[in-house]
């Protein structure tokens, strides 16, 4: 399946409830989102991921992310149309949570591969010179990660990322739905992780430590080389 487009045409700049010349630009940019399809079937990544955890983690609770983002952004438009400065704070949490998912997971999709079209393959080049150089091997880094995502407390995500001004390499986590770049700006995500129940508990029940184990041997490092050489050439 192709990777359809992210953000859709219907743009909320132009509804004219819009109150004002400033409240009006706000909102030129600013468009509803829709779930993007997969590049491989649901099926594809088994073992390490099942099927049926792929279907409900893509079709539902992303969708739900994408859907409710949608909403609480109309919702935005309406308020801010009637000069609603409480609603307008309010929805700040639901957009940044619902937003925030939507971003983290098209991002996780990405990084995701069926081992015969690559999964699982250490990254070459650029990145995994930068990867000996910051963390000393390939295997240090996934011992890192699979420890500050197994020690995470409730949910949220677990991130190889570059900050492509320091031209460094970083392990991150994230609560819940909040995106590398709530942890700094020149933050750029090369590796996501996924670390809810939803990710994994239909499969692995409440064992975190297998999942993260098992996932690296579908982990798309072409795709996290192509990020790293675009970012830092």
């Amino acid at each position: 399946m192709a990777l359809r487009a992210l953000l859709t045409r219907k743009t909320l700049a132009s509804a004219p409830r819009l109150g004002g010349a400033a409240a009006a630009a706000s909102f030129r940019g600013l468009q509803t989102s829709s779930l993007p399809d997969l590049p491989y079937d649901y099926g594809a990544l088994q073992p390490a991921i099942s099927g049926e955890i792929m279907q409900l983690h893509h079709q539902k609770h992303h969708q739900a992310y994408v859907t409710n983002y949608n909403k609480a952004l109309e919702q935005l438009h309406d308020a801010m149309g009637k000069g609603d400065a409480p609603a307008v704070v309010k929805l700040q949490s639901a957009i940044k949570f619902n937003g925030g998912g939507h971003v983290n997971h098209s991002i996780f999709w990405k990084n995701l591969a069926p081992i015969q079209e690559g999964g699982g393959e250490p990254p070459k080049g650029s990145l995994g010179w930068a990867i000996d150089d910051h963390f000393q091997s390939l295997d240090a880094l996934v011992q890192k990660m699979n420890a500050e995502g197994a020690a995470l407390q409730g949910s949220g995500w677990v991130w190889l990322g570059v900050d492509k001004e320091l031209k460094k390499l970083v392990v991150e986590t994230t609560s819940n739905q909040d995106p590398l770049v709530t942890k700094g700006p020149s933050l750029i995500p090369l590796i996501g992780i996924d670390v809810w129940e939803h990710a994994y508990y239909l499969q692995y029940k409440n064992v975190r430590p297998d999942y993260l184990k098992n996932i690296w041997k579908v982990i798309n490092w072409k795709y996290a080389s192509e990020v790293y050489e675009k970012e830092c050439p």
